[in-house]
């Protein structure tokens, strides 16, 4: 009996620690629009695992035993940079996988955001105390998102760089022609300001000359008179769009939008069709 239980003992042991050939084709990365870019750019030759499940909140999700296993069979980790649960997933796996390579993708993207306003005033920075982390949500940092994951494919792979070269090469040819989608819209635009809940396109809109203003104040729900201010500086603004997330809060961003005579357009930045999310925030404030 006592031979039966050592064996089941280490066959467990040996099943839940990732094989070397596994790592070697596996590759993870945090969000579904890193994962969009990172598969169009590897093609075949890795299979590419995500963290966070759609519908999720990047900013507040807890890791998982499967997020954990991801890593641990993974050969490389890709955050996108500043997700709070990027820190501790790396944290922990580090002293199951020391050996996983660890790429940011947000490198050379200067941190847009972050708490450094006085009064009252709605701001578009608001409830991101270190700056926005949502930096894939403007072309200009896709780019560099995507180039600083080619950089690191080649370091990993180098033997398939004609492929690797290729693939990039479409994926940024893609990202120019949704900039200027992006742009045709915009020009249409009947104003350039907007309305979100979480303010979570502090890139796009500086990018593009927009004004984002946030519903959530510093990261919690806007008290009475600070939703106050911020309708009267909508009507002031003639502000039409109001952008909800379905991982925060609808019944604000909705009684904003019912004050202000303005429809409200569902939004979603974690979406793998990145291309044409960029595409459908630009529709929204061309109100087509």
């Amino acid at each position: 009996m006592r031979i039966i239980i050592y064996v089941l003992l280490g066959f467990t042991l040996f099943s839940c620690k990732p094989s070397q050939a596994d790592k070697s084709k596996t590759l993870t990365v945090t969000i579904d629009p890193q994962k969009y870019f990172l598969s169009t750019i590897v093609g075949g030759h890795f299979k590419v695992e995500c963290i966070v499940p759609s519908g999720s909140n990047p900013e507040s999700a807890d890791f998982t035993p499967s997020q954990m296993m991801s890593l641990n069979k993974s050969l490389a980790y890709f955050k996108i940079g500043y997700m709070g649960i990027e820190s501790a997933l790396i944290d922990k796996v580090s002293q199951t996988n020391s050996n996983l390579k660890i790429v940011n993708c947000s490198e050379g993207i200067e941190v847009l955001g972050g708490h450094d306003c006085e009064g009252d005033h709605p701001d578009h920075n608001r409830g991101h105390a270190g700056g926005d982390p949502h930096t894939w949500s403007s072309i200009k940092s896709a780019k560099i998102i995507a180039g600083n994951m080619y950089k690191a494919v080649l370091e990993l792979d180098n033997a398939n760089a004609s492929d690797y070269t290729l693939n990039y090469n479409k994926l940024l040819a893609e990202i120019n022609q949704t900039d200027s989608v992006v742009r045709s819209y915009l020009e249409k635009a009947p104003g350039k300001s907007f309305i979100i809940y979480h303010p979570a396109l502090t890139y796009f809109a500086e990018e593009y000359g927009l004004t984002q203003y946030s519903i959530e104040y510093e990261g919690k729900n806007p008290s009475p008179s600070q939703l106050k201010v911020l309708i009267d500086k909508a009507k002031e603004e003639g502000i039409k769009v109001v952008f909800i997330q379905r991982e925060f809060d609808v019944k604000n961003a909705e009684t904003v939008a019912q004050a202000i005579g303005a429809k409200t357009v569902p939004l979603n930045l974690l979406s793998y069709d990145w291309s044409q999310e960029m595409i459908n925030i630009a529709k929204a404030l061309a109100q087509e």
